[in-house]
């Protein structure tokens, strides 16, 4: 099996996690960021994560966490879900995009690996949340913000294997936020976030950005 991946997307790092978690095989491929005949020849549109299975290709991050997890034989993600969760992620998301779009295109990833990519994504993304530059001059308030939400988080996680005591959906979501919040300087992990975000790369195989981090 291959995943068609960029290595700074949340949604690909949904979908990678799923192998490492479940230690099946696969080949991973990172797509330059400009590459459209790639995936719209494979799945009819622009997008990522795509898992190619022989002949089959099947696009959407959670689909595939079902699709590898059903085929471990293990069932690993069956723990019970946390809806204190849930609202954590997507209370955090808004600032956290703020924060990481404009540092993931000035950062150095294989999708970002030629000058026309580069400029292909920092175009598309400006159009959805404005100007980079004005994002990086925002970044203090953004960034005293997470912190908050990161306070809110940690009595939320009962185990660094799993934020709640047993691997479930909530630590895909979870894991992909936070490994997307790793690009940013500045981010204050309390004990058990750190312990969770740490833990979880190294279960899932999916690295953090901490040593790349603006």
């Amino acid at each position: 099996m291959k995943l068609f991946v960029y290595d700074h997307c949340p949604f690909c790092v949904k979908a990678r996690m799923v192998f490492g978690l479940t230690q099946t095989a696969f080949d991973l491929v990172i797509l330059l960021n400009d590459d459209e005949a790639t995936p719209i020849g494979m799945i009819g549109k622009k997008m990522t994560p795509i898992l190619q299975d022989g002949e089959h290709c099947i696009a959407e991050s959670m689909d595939i966490v079902a699709r590898i997890d059903n085929l471990s034989g293990a069932k690993l993600l069956c723990g019970p879900r946390n809806p204190a969760v849930t609202q954590w992620t997507n209370d955090a998301s808004g600032p956290l995009f703020s924060l990481a779009l404009p540092r993931w295109a000035a950062a150095d990833f294989h999708e970002f690996s030629t000058p026309a990519a580069r400029a292909y994504f920092t175009r598309n993304k400006e159009r959805m949340i404005g100007s980079f530059k004005d994002h990086m001059a925002a970044s203090p308030d953004y960034i005293a913000t997470l912190n908050r939400h990161l306070l809110a988080l940690e009595p939320l996680i009962q185990s660094p294997d799993a934020v709640n005591g047993e691997l479930s959906e909530d630590d895909i979501h979870l894991f992909a936020t936070l490994r997307s919040l790793s690009i940013v300087q500045g981010i204050i992990y309390p004990p058990a976030v750190n312990a969770y975000r740490v833990r979880m790369a190294e279960r899932s195989g999916v690295n953090l950005h901490d040593d790349i981090a603006i």
